[in-house]
């Protein structure tokens, strides 16, 4: 039996991604059928969610969801979206993939939700 590396497993989880963008784009291109369009938008949404089927903090369960539902949402959306559009939000998915990322605005977002939550907080606790 051969175990699957680490490393493999990372880039199965990027093709996830890449084509989690994809079929989105695919949804609000204009050229994909309609039916395709309704099932890219179910499956992009429950894929980028945080509410899932099954919530992720019960064990094994939680994360099985995720593995299975979301890459036969993306199968059965490739096999509705045509072929040289799919091939196109792909590339395009794969480029978008490769601009930097900013860790600074990140971590600056996160302090300004912080910070609303704070300001909420301190304005409704005196009136509890």
């Amino acid at each position: 039996m051969r175990l699957i590396s680490f490393g493999a497993l990372r880039g199965w989880a990027r093709g996830i991604k890449r084509d989690v963008h994809a079929v989105y784009l695919a949804a609000r291109d204009p050229r994909t059928p309609w039916y395709a369009k309704a099932l890219a938008f179910i499956v992009a949404a429950y894929a980028i969610s945080p509410i899932d089927l099954i919530p992720d903090f019960i064990p094994v369960l939680g994360y099985l969801d995720d593995v299975i539902i979301v890459p036969l949402g993306i199968m059965a959306v490739v096999r509705l979206v045509p072929p040289e559009i799919m091939a196109e939000h792909r590339c395009t998915a794969a480029e978008a993939d490769q601009r930097p990322t900013s860790r600074g605005a990140a971590v600056a977002i996160i302090f300004l939700w912080l910070a609303i939550a704070g300001g909420i907080a301190w304005f409704l606790l005196p009136a509890l």
